[in-house]
């Protein structure tokens, strides 16, 4: 039996120092300075299989580490999405709101997007924004009404559109609903930020870690937004768990593996099963700077087929 492993390193839903934010009323000026769109990515070398996810918790590692795995046969990236770790959602006591805030090391990446982000994004590899509570009481379940949702929305879309993002990846842990006397998880809250989000964004990655509130509550006044995801994954490291959510195999990843702690062992049977069973994603999380290719590997050759190759 597969051990459940969720070791994932909190410094960022820690950082409750006043660091750059997007906050309601402030996110209009953020946008209008903000980078420009993206570039059109240079061709990459053609590759047959799941996509494969990597996060990076950017407070100890570079998002370019992504970018240093090919496959050896072929030279096609490893990873086709990077996500990075994370933003979060903070809770003002004084307008009583939630904002969206970004700690220092997070503010750094995106500030430095022509060297952080861009060189992903050319070799045709999306980069979406991880979300996450912050131990504050707000989180993606909890908006008073659907016009907060939609304003946090605004706050998500308009960080995209500045920073020349590809998406935005849901997590809702950590929140602590209650908190600063915010309201417990409602039904409505997810569904309205959800479709505010993709009215927003029609174009870009929506993907849901699959843990918390938030992802037990789809579905609202008639209005299902489980369509409105491009993927969903297993928030357990190191197990095979199938995202209950309403999404063709293809946008799912039931297996979930942290680089360099989950067994190759493991990595392998967990990337041999998401082929045989026909998925068509494969989470990976904490990719750091150290040569992981022997871990990658291990997923690389029964997905695609091909060990993979570090380059520094």
């Amino acid at each position: 039996m597969l051990t459940l492993v969720r070791s994932r390193v909190r410094t960022a839903a820690l950082a409750l120092s006043a660091v750059v934010a997007l906050a309601v009323g402030a996110t209009a000026t953020t946008a209008t300075t903000g980078a420009a769109a993206a570039p059109a990515p240079a061709p990459a070398a053609a590759k047959q299989g799941p996509t494969s996810v990597a996060y990076v918790e950017v407070n100890n590692n570079s998002m370019l580490n992504v970018g240093k795995y090919t496959l050896a046969g072929g030279g096609g990236n490893v990873f086709d999405v990077a996500v990075i770790f994370a933003a979060n959602i903070n809770y003002d006591t004084g307008t009583k709101t939630a904002y969206l805030h970004f700690n220092e090391n997070v503010q750094r990446v995106l500030d430095n997007a022509a060297t952080q982000i861009r060189p992903l994004q050319q070799k045709g590899i999306k980069v979406l924004l991880s979300v996450l509570g912050n131990h504050q009481g707000a989180g993606f379940a909890n908006f008073p009404s659907q016009q907060a949702a939609s304003a946090f929305a605004k706050q998500l879309s308009d960080a995209v559109a500045t920073y020349g993002l590809d998406g935005i990846d849901f997590d809702d842990e950590y929140a602590q609903y209650g908190t600063n006397g915010t309201g417990q998880p409602n039904a409505s809250s997810f569904v309205h930020l959800m479709t505010a989000l993709r009215a927003n964004m029609p174009n870009k990655i929506i993907s849901l870690y699959n843990i918390g509130p938030a992802a037990s509550r789809l579905s609202y006044g008639g209005v299902d937004v489980s369509s409105k995801f491009d993927y969903a994954w297993n928030p357990y490291y190191g197990s095979w768990q199938v995202p209950g959510i309403a999404l063709p195999n293809s946008k799912l990843s039931p297996a979930a593996v942290e680089i360099g702690r989950t067994s190759q062992t493991t990595t392998a049977d967990l990337a041999r099963r998401t082929v045989s069973e026909a998925y068509g994603v494969f989470l990976t999380y904490n990719l750091d700077g150290a040569n992981r290719s022997a871990d990658v590997s291990a997923f690389t050759r029964q997905l695609y087929g091909s060990d993979a190759v570090y380059t520094p």
